[in-house]
């Protein structure tokens, strides 16, 4: 199956990464910042997810780790999504809220639904959960998490989920987490639930994209990667039975000194390539280039008028 690209014309809907890690992480800062991107024109509005930041990791970061450098230095510093998608929710109105990605496997779904769909209340419907599996293996020791089988536990999660935001009693019975019926009071806003979104690499992860999810967190790559699992995400929706027209993609561009796209001129022909292949959802993340969050802000406001 092949990707049918939309009419060259087709409006671009531009997302910002919050102000989370490394200089940019303020906390206190969220709210403005919020406020300003919104203002700006920014569709969405999304956060990440690290949790630990190991002296001498067992991986490197898949986006471009070297021994001597195994993970960007911002990473030392990253305020937790939670709080940072509830500081946005209080105070924009249209702008979707949105997880990229959430490292799904070490979260209890019990806790996580809850959360998220608090979250979804207190922003009127508006936001899209993204999970991935994360690529640190300490991560997972130090929440008490095994490393082996995370993709089947982000399955499983998928399930118990789905069973606590939309079951009546919710229930699950799976080999990693046993919930007992339940009354589950609290719904998110969005019915049944909001949209699910997978990040991932590999052609396995893209086909858990098209079994299951709502669309596809990508990244930015060479075209013939781009749409090569794509098509890989299409193809599974259509055996599963799903329609593939239906799935979203979120194209992920994070401009950073030493890679392909190393400011954030650079970003708009990254937009152009995007438009031509069909994709109308972009996030944008300025934490490697942007000083402080006030430069952060200029800079989403030149890639907007530009």
């Amino acid at each position: 199956m092949t990707t049918t690209p939309r009419p060259a014309g087709a409006p671009m809907r531009l997302g910002l990464a919050l102000p989370q890690y490394g200089a940019l992480a303020d906390p206190a800062a969220v709210p403005r910042f919020a406020t300003a991107a919104e203002d700006l024109g920014f569709t969405s509005l999304w956060v990440g997810d690290r949790i630990l930041a190991p002296r001498a990791p067992s991986d490197l970061y898949p986006g471009g780790g070297t021994p001597e450098h195994p993970y960007p230095k911002e990473f030392e510093t990253f305020a937790d999504p939670f709080t940072t998608l509830a500081a946005a929710a209080a105070v924009t109105r249209t702008a979707r809220l949105g997880t990229s990605a959430l490292t799904g496997p070490v979260y209890s779904p019990v806790l996580l639904a809850r959360a998220l769909a608090s979250l979804d209340l207190a922003c009127s419907g508006r936001l899209d959960v993204g999970f991935g599996l994360g690529w640190l293996r300490e991560e997972y020791f130090a929440t008490g998490v095994p490393w082996a089988d995370r993709g089947l536990r982000l399955e499983e999660l998928l399930d118990a989920l789905e069973a606590l935001w939309t079951g009546d009693p919710a229930e699950h019975e799976g080999p990693q987490w046993r919930i007992a019926p339940s009354t589950v009071g609290l719904r998110p806003a969005q019915q049944p639930r909001p949209p699910v979104l997978l990040g991932g690499f590999s052609p396995p992860a893209l086909a858990r994209v098209g079994r299951r999810a709502d669309g596809w967190l990508a990244g930015w790559m060479p075209e013939r990667y781009l749409t090569g699992l794509w098509s890989v995400a299409l193809d599974a929706a259509e055996q599963a039975g799903r329609d593939p027209g239906a799935l979203r993609r979120v194209l992920r561009i994070n401009p950073r000194p030493g890679t392909a796209v190393e400011t954030a001129a650079d970003v708009r022909p990254c937009l152009d390539v995007a438009r031509e292949l069909g994709i109308s959802e972009v996030l944008v993340d300025l934490h490697y280039v942007a000083k402080n969050v006030d430069h952060a802000l200029d800079l989403a406001g030149e890639l907007v008028a530009s």
